[in-house]
């Protein structure tokens, strides 16, 4: 029986370049609705609007990043039962 090698989590580089990737990417489109050349009220709402899909997005993530966490969780927790019932099982018992 072999036991599943956990995955290490994203690499310093990695998250580094997805950090610098989302600010990047925030920093131009705020500069890009600051510059827009119309009505304050326009710019106001295209700035909202960008601030309501940055925190959307977030919290998205974490929805989907707990929904996986609960079930590798519920899997580690099977497995687990599955093990417990192999390991006490003696298939050359009497009763």
């Amino acid at each position: 029986m072999t036991t599943p090698t956990p995955t290490n989590g994203p690499t310093p580089a990695f998250f580094a370049q997805a950090a610098i990737s989302f600010g990047l990417s925030l920093i131009a489109v705020a500069v890009g609705v600051a510059l827009l050349p119309v009505d304050p009220w326009i710019r106001a709402f295209l700035a909202v609007g960008l601030l309501y899909t940055v925190t959307s997005a977030f919290t998205l993530a974490k929805v989907v990043r707990d929904r996986q966490e609960d079930s590798a969780l519920a899997h580690r927790v099977d497995r687990a039962r599955v093990d417990k019932l192999i390991a006490e099982h003696d298939p050359f018992r009497v009763d």
